[in-house]
């Protein structure tokens, strides 16, 4: 039976989806507070629908991830907001158990099944280390069985807790392979406790000094109690619509925050290939990230703030590396320039992230895309981004789940950067060269003489405008199908640097690209054989609109 508020796949496209409330719990030390998870998720979700003006009997479908409970934990959960008879899917993918409860909230919202959909995650955890958490299931594999048997043969086994080794043993092959410092882990783990000092809803809010950090009891090996993230109870909820849920509800508009892409990926073979790195989920993270960028022609040049799985400092550390922040066993560099905090080029985790505002496994998730969407809305108060238009979640389970999504609000503008990140770009809106390019875009993907004239290329467009704002935009003609939008990681054959006005006059066929070039309106840096191509691709007779 389908539920009488969902509508039918046939009749829908592929719907735009949208983050419209959220809510979470103050993440606690387990113990602390006298409560059960049914309570948990009663006060996120509530949260959530309180953001977005709506009522429980308004939710469709439902997700509900957590890592340790019994069976249909999430109905138990749900029930106390209401016997509505909705389907709900209680997930389980390790610490991803939450963003991959988003993520097949998404894939409903498109399939055209539900309008408004919920997804929400919590755990009730024990204090010290997952060892502590008792699952009564010891007859049987369990799931991280081959990460465990890597491990052992390329460090042994030690009495320390098995994650604190995972990820200790990955930052110490790190160390060895690219000069990685002890204390670019321990800058991490400061950042994250000194963002969280202006988080309400963090576990911890207090400032560490970074010989605290390094001096701090030892876990493992090198790796301190500030570097790894703790125990949590904790919910997180958020409510995701389609457009046609949008178009009802115009009031929520100002305050949507869309889904602009989103990847799930699980483990690859070479995770089991005596690699460390790669046992942590590095190939899966790069993979995923890889696909998330040229999906949504968006790169990591373009991102303004980030909300990281940082359950240990060194995944923090190679995840910048894995997600194309920088070059492989950079990533120390990239630390001791203050790239990874406010005045750098990215502000990531500014919650706190795991290590500080705490790690309630199944909400960990979706508290990510709480703080995302406030972030986007400049709700965040002391801890506000400047000027956050893109935002990027990234979250990973051992054994193994990714997930990794871009997050713009609704109708938001998003200027591709170029050496400079986004949020530093002066203000000015879009570029004349906008139209010209979107329609470059429609006549290479629908007319086949066009691509037969190009031929194979694979070009660049930096384009400056009036105001100091600066647009790339890659024409792929190599690809299958043919592709144009942003995608900075992206290798050009050519790259052309010129002004809108240029661009506009050469689309115009006021000036001819052989012409501007040699009066120096255009500079070119690749095979400059391939540029003879541009004057196909902005032929002006084949412009449909008049310029």
């Amino acid at each position: 039976l389908q539920h009488p508020h969902s509508t039918s796949s046939a009749t829908m496209t592929k719907t735009k989806v949208y983050v419209i409330g959220v809510g979470m719990t103050k993440f606690e030390k387990p113990g602390k507070r006298d409560w059960d998870y049914p309570d948990m998720v009663g006060e996120a979700v509530n949260k959530a629908l309180d953001d977005c003006k709506l009522k429980y009997s308004d939710i469709q479908q439902a997700t509900v991830g957590y890592l340790f409970g019994g069976t249909c934990c999430g109905q138990r959960a749900l029930y106390e907001l209401g016997f509505t008879g909705i389907p709900i899917y209680n997930v389980n993918n390790a610490c991803a158990s939450g963003s991959s409860g988003v993520f097949l909230c998404k894939q409903i919202l498109e399939s055209g099944n539900a309008d408004c959909v919920l997804a929400c995650g919590f755990e009730r955890m024990a204090a010290g280390s997952l060892e502590n958490m008792n699952t009564n299931i010891d007859d049987r594999a369990i799931s991280v069985d081959k990460h465990i048997g890597v491990m052992s043969d390329t460090f042994g086994l030690h009495p320390a807790p098995i994650t604190a080794q995972m990820f200790g043993n990955a930052a110490l092959e790190h160390m060895k392979k690219y000069g990685t410092k002890r204390e670019h882990f321990a800058k991490i783990a400061y950042k994250n406790h000194l963002h969280s000092v202006h988080n309400e809803n963090s576990q911890f809010q207090k400032e560490f000094s970074l010989d605290q950090v390094i001096n701090a009891r030892k876990i493992y090996d090198f790796m301190g109690l500030l570097e790894c993230s703790p125990t949590s109870d904790g919910s997180a909820a958020a409510i995701l619509c389609s457009e046609n849920f949008l178009k009802k509800h115009p009031e929520l508009r100002k305050q949507a925050v869309e889904i602009v892409g989103m990847k799930l990926g699980t483990d690859e073979p070479s995770v089991f290939k005596e690699d460390n790195m790669k046992m942590i989920g590095f190939d899966m993270i790069e993979r995923i990230s890889k696909e998330l960028y040229k999906e949504t022609g968006y790169g990591p040049k373009d991102i303004d703030v980030i909300e990281l799985h940082d359950c240990f400092a060194p995944n923090e550390l190679i995840t910048y590396e894995a997600i194309g922040l920088c070059p492989l066993g950079k990533a120390g560099e990239l630390i001791d320039r203050g790239d990874n905090t406010y005045g750098g080029k990215w502000v990531i985790n500014p919650s706190g992230g795991l290590i500080s505002k705490g790690h309630p496994i199944g909400a960990t998730g979706v508290a990510q895309v709480v703080e995302l969407s406030n972030q986007l809305r400049g709700k965040c108060g002391k801890r506000q981004v400047p000027n956050a238009k893109l935002a990027m979640q990234h979250n990973i389970g051992i054994g193994g789940a990714g997930v990794v999504a871009m997050y713009k609000l609704a109708g938001g503008a998003v200027s591709a950067a170029g050496a400079a990140p986004a949020r530093a770009a002066p203000s000015g809106g879009s570029l004349q060269s906008d139209a010209v390019m979107a329609e470059i875009k429609d006549r290479v993907t629908t007319e086949k003489e066009l691509l037969k004239k190009a031929g194979p290329l694979v070009v660049r467009f930096i384009v400056s405008g009036a105001n100091g704002q600066t647009k790339n935009w890659l024409v792929d003609l190599k690809s299958s199908p043919p592709f144009v939008g942003h995608n900075d990681s992206a290798k050009a054959e050519l790259d052309v640097t010129l002004s809108d006005e240029t661009f506009m006059q050469m689309a115009a066929g006021k000036i001819k690209p052989d012409q501007a070039f040699m009066k120096g309106q255009v500079k070119v840096k690749g095979n400059i054989a391939k540029a003879m191509k541009l004057q196909t691709i902005l032929n002006p007779s084949m412009l449909k609109m008049k310029l």
